[in-house]
């Protein structure tokens, strides 16, 4: 399967086919829809029949699958040639391409758009139901948006970039049934910045526990598919993730994300004081040196640590995890002191979740989430600001470790 977002395996792929005007690119697609209408005809026949074409031992039906009967329909794409699932008993009547039916304009990707824009199965129902009086049970929908995921898994398993100037680790909570027992797992996602300036979401990880051998497995994954250095990784305080990082990527230089214990500390302020506490803080993460910043430290304990000494001692627990950012400049210190990009990338999702209290799966999570994911990274086009200068600044931090990449 080409990763359609990957602008050298699409050129490869056009060069294998050899693909080189418009009507060509009009042909392919056509190609390309027509098996993606035969994949959800053969889901459809899947579920009428109740086992899979290679699942004997599930059969419990004395009918079975008869072939396919030919049939030209009209698309977006034009006139287009089908193969149509037949069953023994001719009982089966398709759904996705009625009998009868010489259009299906936009049928291919209804279901998987829906799905993927928070749809719930029964919601998707009932939209084919009402619009286009289709009767498709849940289960076929269910097995429709299953066949993508051959494709999630090769997304999570292609080969990734052999070096990234910033990489961005953060999770969100989902509830998900795991053998009979509703557990609260974390889907993580690892958003990477390339020594282009690109952004792109490195992969999607779900768990139920967090530890350094967690953050091992994700860190070794990462590296498997291609990855030899990270220059700079953060995240929220994570638990044994740092270790990790030493283990996988010693070299890597680790910030720790300043918004999370700014709110940490917040957290332990009156309402009445926040606004006051607040303007001495500033004086400590916008601090142009580390000795600045240990002084505005200093005045923050000394005017507020009776108080508040909770607060303030927020920052002593974690100054050895956010201290990596005085060693740049606000360019780069911009980029790093937090998640920000992946909280951003983390909110796109809720959107797509919000109607779901619960998964009845890992891999429906999964699926659902690659989804909202690839809709999200359609819109990361543009390079990170000012980013000539920026890799002009991490050439001379990092030094040998990346110039053969430039």
């Amino acid at each position: 399967m080409v990763d359609f977002t990957d602008r050298k395996a699409v050129r490869e792929y056009l060069k294998q086919n050899d693909v080189k005007d418009v009507v060509q690119v009009d042909q392919l697609l056509k190609k390309l829809a027509g098996m993606m209408i035969e994949e959800l005809l053969e889901a459809e026949r899947d579920d009428h029949l109740g086992y899979g074409k290679h699942d004997i031992r599930n059969k419990s039906t004395d009918n079975s699958r008869n072939g396919y009967s030919p049939k030209t329909v009209r698309s977006s794409q034009g006139k287009m040639e089908l193969k149509i699932p037949r069953d023994r008993h001719s009982e089966l009547q398709p759904q996705i391409v009625k009998k009868h039916e010489t259009d299906v304009s936009r049928i291919a990707d209804m279901v998987t758009s829906m799905y993927a824009k928070g749809m719930t199965v029964r919601d998707i129902q009932s939209h084919l139901e009402d619009i286009y009086g289709a009767e498709i049970s849940p289960q076929t929908i269910s097995n429709m948006t299953d066949r993508i995921l051959p494709v999630l898994e090769e997304w999570r398993n292609r080969m990734l970039e052999e070096v990234y100037a910033v990489v961005y680790i953060d999770g969100l909570r989902y509830k998900v049934r795991d053998n009979g027992i509703i557990k609260t797992k974390t889907v993580y996602g690892v958003i990477g910045i390339d020594l282009e300036g690109k952004k792109d979401v490195l992969g999607l990880w779900i768990g139920d526990t967090e530890s350094a051998k967690y953050w091992l497995q994700v860190l070794t994954d990462l590296k498997n598919r291609g990855v030899k250095g990270v220059l700079i990784i953060t995240s929220d305080d994570l638990p044994g993730i740092q270790d990790a990082i030493s283990a996988v990527y010693p070299e890597a230089a680790y910030q720790g994300c300043v918004v999370h214990v700014i709110r940490n500390s917040l957290k332990h302020v009156s309402y009445k004081d926040r606004k006051s506490f607040s303007s001495v803080m500033k004086g400590i993460y916008r601090a142009p040196t580390e000795e600045a910043a240990l002084m505005a430290l200093d005045e923050l304990k000394a005017e507020w640590g009776g108080q508040y000494l909770l607060a303030v001692s927020t920052w002593d627990r974690n100054w050895d995890r956010i201290r990596t950012m005085f060693r740049f400049t606000d360019e780069i210190r911009r980029l790093i002191y937090t998640t920000n990009p992946i909280e951003s990338f983390n909110r796109q999702l809720r959107k797509v979740t919000k109607n779901r209290s619960l998964f009845p799966t890992d891999t429906t999570a999964l699926k659902l989430l690659y989804l909202a994911t690839q809709e999200v990274v359609k819109k990361w086009t543009m390079k990170q600001r000012n980013w000539s200068g920026v890799l002009a600044q991490l050439s001379i931090h990092f030094g040998e470790r990346i110039q053969a990449y430039l």
